[in-house]
């Protein structure tokens, strides 16, 4: 194998541990946030009868989930319920704004 070829190998592999680790790092700073996505806005999985992303039929459905930045979900500033009980974020799923 020339110089060249091994330099591009390495270069290579290299590159690719790097993007690896990067990924990882970004995915372990994001955690999923329940009750924030608008209708059709989640990430994933938004509870029975829906499939993944997108799926939410209801504003802020309390079984629908979001990434977001570890450490933010309680803090994200949503508007209040009807009857104006405050609105949160949740790492757990919520009974709160399911479809009827």
């Amino acid at each position: 194998m020339s110089n060249t070829m091994k330099t591009v190998a390495i270069a290579s592999a290299v590159a690719a541990a790097f993007v690896a680790q990067t990924t990882t790092v970004q995915a372990a700073a994001k955690e999923k946030c329940y009750g924030i996505s608008l209708a059709g806005a989640n990430d994933c999985a938004a509870g029975p009868g829906t499939t993944c992303a997108g799926s939410s039929t209801v504003d802020y459905q309390g079984n629908a989930w979001t990434l977001v930045d570890k450490g933010t979900c309680a803090e994200i500033e949503l508007p209040a319920m009807a009857d104006g009980t405050p609105r949160e974020g949740s790492l757990e799923e919520l009974d709160r704004d399911r479809p009827a």
